[in-house]
């Protein structure tokens, strides 16, 4: 797994649909749900008429800690839900990714929020790890 300042990173070697079907089951093992699904690729295409690589955007949430979120900061809602990536790269290998939440909360100044955002950046660090 690598880590940037923002994502936790991993690459598979499975392909584009297994990863997506593994990182939902690893999702739902932490506790979370998939509440959206945007097939990049297929809106650039219906949009802009283009040819893009397979990309999907899975937003992933937990509803016990989304709910402590919200308590704590009214307009939380704005970084929720928790994205995670799956798509193809350049070398034709399936890589999924993480937001760090940790690292988006840093814009909101309220430490109510710095528990929430670690038990969630432990739960999607788990969820990377294992695929």
């Amino acid at each position: 797994m690598k880590q940037t300042n923002y994502a936790f990173t991993k690459t598979v070697n499975i392909s584009f649909q297994e990863a997506i079907d593994k990182v939902t089951d690893e999702l739902k093992k932490e506790g979370f749900g998939i509440l959206t699904e945007i097939d990049v690729k297929a809106t650039l295409k219906n949009k802009l008429d283009v040819d893009f690589k397979p990309y999907k955007i899975l937003g992933a949430c937990n509803p016990p800690n989304a709910y402590k979120s919200l308590q704590a900061e009214e307009q939380i809602g704005l970084m929720l839900p928790c994205n995670v990536i799956v798509y193809v790269n350049d070398e034709n290998k399936t890589v999924v990714a993480a937001v760090d939440p940790v690292a988006s909360m840093q814009a909101v100044s309220n430490p109510n929020l710095g528990g929430v955002a670690q038990t969630i950046q432990a739960k999607l660090k788990l969820v990377i790890e294992r695929l």
